[in-house]
């Protein structure tokens, strides 16, 4: 780390022209080229936010599964979220990472965005904050966090080629707010993301260089989106310094040739060459004795992989096993894979901070002491979704479902009784192990097999389900197999699928259910990689009649890595499960029900097309909330869903993804161990009909951004229908009485202000409050948001106590982006200085005076 550029520049001098430029494209999927001539030694990458999963999509190699970057923005709490950075960064050494891929700062722009679980807020100065405390606590510990995905990446659809069309001020002002912030935070690189701005993708967009690394002084990297750059030139004299994955790409030789032919500077390939030499002397991977790291993988390529020049020692579990012989091993990265206790006791807290209170009737929190039976409804109760999909999705050792954590809350105190109510809406989900055993061995799991060309076994493990996402890299391999002996508990017309693309077939107990050739319908690697659709079949299983899956895979070039097999038994009656969902519900003292988005509802690569959790599931919530007065239902979702029944039941909580930790956390919630701490980092409407920005679906290839300034609850202010809950909301476990509010007379236009919030526990417990400060300027002569979030501060009393939340408000809060001069101004005159728990409840106000500073 402590590496100066003068030395940097020396070790430059002994590199050629050329062998500078080939070092800007990876070595492999993950990590960067070494160069022993000046000591420089690979950078590993892997992706995040939510975890850290590694180079590997192997589940053996287990991670710590955090709550989703939106449950992180809703704690407001920038303490607790350095400390999970941290928690990250330590995961990240572990498993040999010295780049996390995180946080992502792209905005809620509009409730359909599919990755919205991975964003953190609607709100430019939230997400600048949040994503600033989750850098500094990575990078505390020496851990490079990445800013991504730069700039105007905020929906899934045709987000390769997407044209985004932003104003200028918009741009500055929004969307790259939280990337200054991230800059001045220190962040070590930038992420530049698939889309286009303003008519000119971002790997080859100005941007790179103004204002990223001219006016905010980035010294940092700036790395490609996997795939992202499709141009030599174009890409190679602009601002982008990395080029990821690797070794093919348009870059490596390509560029190298263009420094030689005159088409790119020298200087250029020098900027960006020191740039990740900068970073490999930050990381420790520059000179000196390599430290306790794990050795490389030398990962191959789909094409080495394919046509089986991989070497079968390049990974652990890629050793040619005889015929018959399941692995056991276990990669090197998967040992001590245990979280420990302080990990698991941070997580659970996390989960408690996130957790926002919506609205609650007099039924939270639960008194175990009063409690004979608790109900604990739905399918999401049991099975729990702890994370959204895609690119991001790491394999937790454990995780504890609603259902396991209320279940161990109340053990020995009161009798718990799970229903799971009709199926919700949905693909099924992959195989595991709970309805199937590995045919070989006879234990849980499935058994995974390598096949050659002529069908010979090249390789056999069992496999705890049926998602994999990174096959063993097996010389010769031509098939990926994936057979399940399947154990009905249900009989009747069950659903089975292969998921993956390619020659694909699916056999039960020897007869053909589909076979095809399926290529791929898009290059958008997190479809191809990650999450490929369905192929599916049906057939009659019988109740306690064992049958043998099988699904078979050929890996080609141009098919991705994933193979997933899916078996789920016949639906339930809906009416049946709703009537026993609510006769639970009814003998119970108190009802908990789970509902929540499923697999495919939210994911990398895919917006969503409604904000409805489906018909079941809204019906599943009302007949139990019916039944019993005493109900809670839990949300389980990213981003918003739409909560028809929201004034039926007696208290909803949203859990957003909480991690593995889940169960506990929103346990301690319900008993009253915790209190939840969570406000809405995002509007939510109450219907998507009233949102007044939805469209994520290009025209023509592009994306207007027409609401300019005004999205989220900025849109919301100037709109005739109010949401179902403002950005900023969450109610606690105690009240508050908002006293006074209490700001200069006057401020000079360029210095920070300082706002005093008082306010006193009105209610019977201790609690956690977030003061919220907006700003508004009514009699403005430009287009401004009705008011807009300044800063906020959160404090603790106890009942009964007065306290003052003191509120910095920094001066950017005040300006606005001048597109005449290209540069920050602010206006002088009279200013409103709101204050209150949310945007739509700021029961205080008071005046400021901006007076002009001597420089404008």
């Amino acid at each position: 780390m402590g590496t100066s550029d003068e030395e940097i520049d020396r070790l430059l001098g002994k590199l050629t022209p050329r062998a500078r430029a080939l070092l800007l494209t990876g070595a492999t999927t993950w990590r960067t080229r070494e160069e022993p001539a000046v000591g420089l030694r690979e950078l590993a990458m892997s992706d995040g936010p939510a975890g850290v999963r590694g180079e590997a999509w192997d589940e053996r190699s287990t991670s710590v599964l955090l709550p989703s970057a939106s449950a992180l923005a809703a704690t407001w709490d920038e303490a607790l979220v350095e400390r999970l950075g941290g928690l990250l960064a330590a995961e990240a050494r572990r498993k040999g990472v010295d780049v996390l891929l995180a946080p992502t700062l792209n905005l809620h722009r509009s409730p359909l965005g599919g990755r919205h679980f991975e964003c953190l807020s609607e709100d430019p100065g939230l997400t600048g904050r949040i994503g600033a405390a989750l850098i500094r606590g990575v990078q505390a510990h020496g851990v490079a966090a990445t800013a991504k995905h730069y700039v105007a990446n905020d929906s899934e659809t045709d987000r390769l080629t997407v044209d985004v069309r932003v104003g200028e001020r918009a741009l500055r002002e929004v969307y790259l707010a939280p990337f200054e912030t991230a800059v001045a935070a220190g962040v070590r690189l930038v992420m530049a993301g698939y889309n286009a701005v303003n008519g000119i993708t971002m790997t080859a967009n100005a941007l790179l260089t103004d204002p990223l690394k001219s006016e905010w002084g980035f010294d940092g990297v700036v790395v490609s989106d996997w795939g992202a750059v499709r141009g030599t030139v174009d890409t190679a004299r602009g601002g982008l310094d990395l080029v990821m994955p690797g070794p093919d790409g348009p870059w490596g030789v390509a560029l190298a040739r263009a420094v030689a032919d005159g088409d790119v500077p020298e200087a250029a390939v020098d900027d960006k060459a020191r740039r990740l030499l900068r970073l490999a002397a930050w990381s420790g991977v520059l000179g000196g004795p390599d430290s306790a790291r794990p050795m490389p993988t030398d990962e191959p390529s789909d094409a080495q992989l394919l046509s089986g020049r991989a070497s079968s020692a390049s990974r652990d579990t890629s050793r040619t096993l005889p015929t018959g012989e399941p692995s056991t091993a276990q990669p090197p990265s998967a040992r001590a894979q245990s979280p420990t206790h302080d990990d698991r006791t941070l997580a659970r807290r996390a989960v408690a901070a996130g957790t926002v209170l919506l609205a609650n009737r007099d039924v939270l929190p639960l008194d175990p002491g009063r409690l004979g039976t608790v109900a604990v409804i739905g399918a999401h109760a049991a099975r729990t979704r702890t994370q959204g999909g895609g690119s991001a999705g790491v394999f937790p050792r454990d995780e504890v479902s609603v259902l396991d954590g209320i279940r161990a809350a109340l053990h020995g105190r009161a009798r718990v009784v799970h229903v799971p109510g009709p199926r919700p809406d949905g693909p099924a989900p992959p195989l595991d192990q709970d309805v199937c055993t590995d045919p070989r061995s006879g234990l849980p799991g499935v058994l995974l097999r390598m096949l050659g060309a002529d069908g010979r076994e090249l390789y056999a493990e069992r496999r705890r389900g049926g998602r994999l996402l990174e096959p063993p890299l097996v010389p010769g391999a031509h098939t990926v197999e994936i057979a399940a002996r399947l154990h009905p508990g249900t009989g009747g017309r069950w659903t089975l699928a292969v998921a993956g693309f390619g020659r694909m077939s699916l056999t039960l107990d020897g007869r053909t259910l589909l076979e095809g050739d399926f290529p791929p319908l898009t290059d958008d690697p997190a479809v191809v990689h990650v999450n490929p659709p369905a192929q599916y079949a049906t057939a009659d299983l019988a109740f306690g009649r064992d049958a043998l899956l099988v699904a078979r895979r050929e890996l080609a070039p141009g098919t991705g890595r994933a193979t997933v097999a899916v078996a789920a038994p016949p639906a339930p009656d809906v009416a049946a499960s709703l009537s026993e969902a609510a006769r639970a519900a009814a003998a119970a003292d108190a009802a908990v029900v789970v509902v929540g988005t499923t697999e495919h509802g939210e994911s990398e690569g895919y917006d969503r097309t409604g904000l409805a959790l489906g018909a079941t599931q809204d019906a599943l919530v009302r007949a139990v909330a019916a039944a019993n007065p005493r109900t809670v239902a839990v949300v389980n979702s990213g981003g918003p869903v739409e909560l028809p029944w929201r004034e039926r039941v007696g208290a909803v909580l949203l859990a957003w993804f909480p991690g593995q930790e889940g169960g506990t956390g929103l346990a301690d919630v319900l008993f009253g161990r915790a209190e939840p701490g969570g406000r809405l980092p995002t509007t939510w409407p109450a219907a998507l009909a009233d949102a007044p920005v939805t469209r994520t679906h290009p025209a023509g290839g592009r994306l207007d951004y027409d609401e300019g300034l005004h999205l989220g609850y900025r849109g919301w202010l100037r709109h005739p229908r109010p949401p179902a809950y403002w950005f900023g909301h969450g109610l606690g476990y105690t009240t508050w009485s908002y006293e006074e509010v209490t700001v200069p007379t006057a401020a000079r236009a360029g210095d920070d202000i300082t706002v005093r919030v008082r306010m006193r526990n009105t209610g019977a417990r201790t609690g956690r409050e977030v003061a919220q400060v907006y700003l508004a300027r009514p009699a403005s002569a430009l287009d401004r948001p009705v008011r807009w979030l300044a800063g906020y501060a959160a404090v603790r009393a106890r009942p009964g106590e007065t306290v003052t939340a003191t509120v910095r408000v920094p001066a950017r809060a005040l300006c606005h982006w001048s597109v005449e001069e290209h540069a920050w101004r602010t206006e002088a005159g009279r200013w409103r200085v709101l204050a209150g728990r949310s945007a739509g409840d700021v029961p205080l106000g008071a005046e400021l005076e901006v007076v002009r500073a001597p420089d404008e």
